[in-house]
Parts: C-alpha cells; structure tokens; sequence
C-alpha cells in the first residue's frame, strides 16, 4: 500500500473532516521551495509549509547545527539544569527582539508560548493581590488550539463547540486608517467597565482571518492607552515573526513596544518544534518572591530542547546574511509586479503585499473549509502549487530561498486559476 493509504488505518489528521476530505499526499522529501510526492510529482511550497521553512527545507547549515548538537547533548530537562544552546539562543534573540525585551521562558509550539503568555498575565496581576478576569482581542483573531490560546481566538470554525468554557474576552475590531478613533472608544469602555489584564494581539497582520492588514499607527495607540491602565500587550509573532513583513518583527513597525512576545514557525525554520515567550524585565520580577507560589509553575517535558535551539541559532544567523536580506527585497518586488497584474483581474479586490505576503480576496464567496474551496485547494496542487486557501482569500508567503522561476509558476497558477473560475 502507498503511504496514503497506510495512513487511513490509524492517523486522525487535523483540521480534516475525515468523512469527505480527500486522501492526504504522501510527501518523500523536501529542498530548498520543493517538496516532492511518493510518484515524484513535484511542488512548490508557496506557502512555507505554514510559515515555517523560511529559508528552504533543508537547508544545510541548520542540518549541520542540528547535527553537532545531536553528538553532543541531544537533551536534558530544563528545570535546574541549563545548557550552551538555550545560552546562546537567549543571547541571539536579545540582539534582534526590541530592546524593551529581557526574559525568555521557552515552550513548545505556538499554541504554548501563547498560554504562557496568557498566564503571565494573569498571574502577574494575581502575584500584585489585583485579581483581573478579562482579556482583551481583536475581532477573527487566531492564537492556537489549547484553550487560552482558542479563548482568545475570534474563529468560531475552530472554537464553536468550546465557546461555552473559554475565558473572558472581550473583542475589538482591528484598527484601520480610517477607524482608529472609533475602536479607540470601544477599548476605552472595555478598560471602563471591566478587570482587564492582557491585550493580545497579531501585530499589523492576521494570518489565518485571511491575512488581513491592519494600521500600525491605530495599533500604537491602543498599546499606549492599554500600557497606561496597566493592562500588558501581547504580540503574537508566531506567524509575524522572522522577517515576513520587511522587518525582523512586525513589532518593528511600532513605536509602542509590547510587554510579551511570543515566537515559534520560522523560530527554528521547521526543523524542530520550539517556542518562545519573551518579556520585560518588570513583567518576570514581578514573580520574584520569598513564596515559591509567586514562581511561575509552568512547565513542558521539552522546554529549550537543545536541538530546537541549535536550529534556531542557525535560523537567526542564515536571517541576518546579506544573501537572505536580498532574496528578501526581490521576493517584495516581485510581489508588487504581480500585485500591479492583478489589479487588470475583475475577478480578485483588496490585492496587498506586506514584505513576503501576498493576499487577495476572490469576488466569488466561499466558506472557510467548503467544497468550493477544496477544489480551488486541488486546482492548484494539481498544477503544482501548494497554496492554501483561507475561504476566498488566496495567500502567497514563500521561502527567501524561491527561485523567480518558481515564483513565476506561482503567479502563473493563480492567474491559470482565476481563468477558470
């Protein structure tokens, strides 16, 4: 049997229907922007598998960083121990996180370095005897699937069944150029009228509402007035993070600097699943104390997995060089070539590119995860492309390593697509 059909003995993949999606493709390897099947078709991965593998699968150096760390300590718990990687890791985000950022407490995907950000919070009022019971999101926000994570997440596909034991959150819409007033009050009577401790937030975009785009400006003002009710700001970096939107972080855009962020995707390019949860100075004294209880107890098996920290090592230094500074700029020019081609398409609106992002909105509706979308899905993995669709919204967001060819073979399949719709 091929892997595919192996796999439908026993494996529950997710965000999957089982009863009517497709059988998954077996993939057998991956380089650089391609991965290829078990019959050796080839595609292009335009979207980085998920933001993770941003400078290319398998790329060299991070293999060879994994690889000597593996002969010399391939791991050890890290409560009372420490080592070099998670060392030189901390050091290494210091150099490239804003300078108001001092701790790293390190977790295990996205989805955990935003519920320890969110106990943080909590706990951070708690250990001051303020007890505060609401946090504050944007409107079709998305923060992951464990249940802090999904309380402050504004996706009712994924959080419909949960919605009745989530925490208190109150929504905002995200600000635009034009409404930054407007969603001003609206938090101004949230701080009013509840105990607010945290502000969560995807800075300047929201990858999976669409990828959509916000104001910095209007961003900036609702940290200013948060930080002054001494309601700590979150930025959930996990899809931001690493260089997508121009900058290292789309925190970088800011003026107002949050009080934590959290890392994880590009973090270690996708060779090994790691997060990190960073944070000011003022927020970790803020568990100093003679009572053990006032400590942050919160732990998992793998924390600061010396092989994670060895690729991220890597990954920090491959999104330094001057190679991926310059892959970086041509991937932004081409997209803004084809983002000038598609504005002649009656059949896209809202064309936007923010660094390596592309995005685009059909003029023909679809659910989230319908029918319409899934064949719009296997149109383009038939062509070679894989793209995922969020509903209408097709996204471009691709590896610095891609070739202009397969770039081109991108853009090719959408306007292919588009043709056919």
């Amino acid at each position: 049997m091929n892997l595919s059909k192996r796999d439908s003995k026993h494996i529950w993949h997710p965000l999957t229907q089982h009863k009517t999606a497709a059988p998954p493709i077996g993939i057998v390897k991956a380089k650089g922007a391609l991965f290829w099947d078990e019959d050796g078709k080839e595609y292009i991965d335009a979207i980085a598998s998920w933001y993770t593998c941003m400078y290319g699968h398998g790329h060299p150096e991070i293999i060879k960083a994994v690889q000597q760390q593996m002969e010399q300590l391939d791991f050890v718990m890290f409560s009372g121990f420490t080592h070099k990687p998670a060392v030189q890791l901390s050091e290494k985000l210091m150099e490239i996180l804003p300078a108001n950022q001092q701790k790293i407490f390190f977790n295990d995907n996205g989805s955990t370095a935003v519920e320890a950000a969110i106990k943080m919070s909590l706990q951070y009022h708690h250990n001051k005897a303020d007890k505060r019971d609401t946090l504050i999101a944007f409107e079709d926000g998305f923060h992951g699937d464990t249940f802090g994570a999904m309380s402050a997440s504004g996706i009712s596909s994924y959080n419909g069944p949960f919605e009745d034991f989530l925490l208190n959150v109150k929504r905002i819409p995200t600000p635009q150029e034009d409404t930054i007033d407007e969603v001003l009050e609206q938090l101004e009577a949230i701080l009013s009228e509840n105990k607010c401790a945290a502000f969560i937030f995807e800075p300047l975009v929201q990858g999976a509402a669409g990828m959509k785009f916000h104001s910095a400006k209007g961003l900036d003002r609702l940290i200013k007035k948060c930080q002054e009710n001494d309601v700590l700001c979150i930025a959930d970096e996990i899809m931001t993070g690493f260089g997508k939107t121009g900058r290292n972080f789309a925190s970088d855009f800011l003026e107002c600097k949050p009080d934590i962020m959290c890392l994880s995707k590009a973090l270690t390019a996708g060779m090994f699943p790691l997060s990190i949860t960073s944070c000011t100075q003022r927020i970790f004294d803020g568990f100093l104390s003679e009572e053990p209880s006032k400590g942050f107890f919160h732990a998992h098996t793998y924390s600061a997995h010396p092989l994670g920290c060895a690729a991220a090592i890597a990954g920090i230094d491959l999104l330094g060089s001057l190679a991926m500074q310059q892959h970086k700029k041509r991937i932004e020019l081409a997209h803004e070539e084809f983002a000038d081609r598609l504005k002649e398409n009656s059949k896209v609106k809202n064309i936007r590119t923010k660094g390596l992002i592309l995005a685009f909105e059909l003029t023909k509706e679809m659910e989230r995860y319908g029918t319409s979308r899934s064949a719009l899905y296997d149109h383009f993995m038939k062509q070679g492309v894989c793209l995922r669709p969020l509903g209408n919204t097709i996204y471009v967001l691709p590896p610095f390593v891609i070739t202009d060819d397969q770039l081109q073979k991108i853009y090719n399949s959408i306007e292919h697509t588009l043709a056919k719709l």
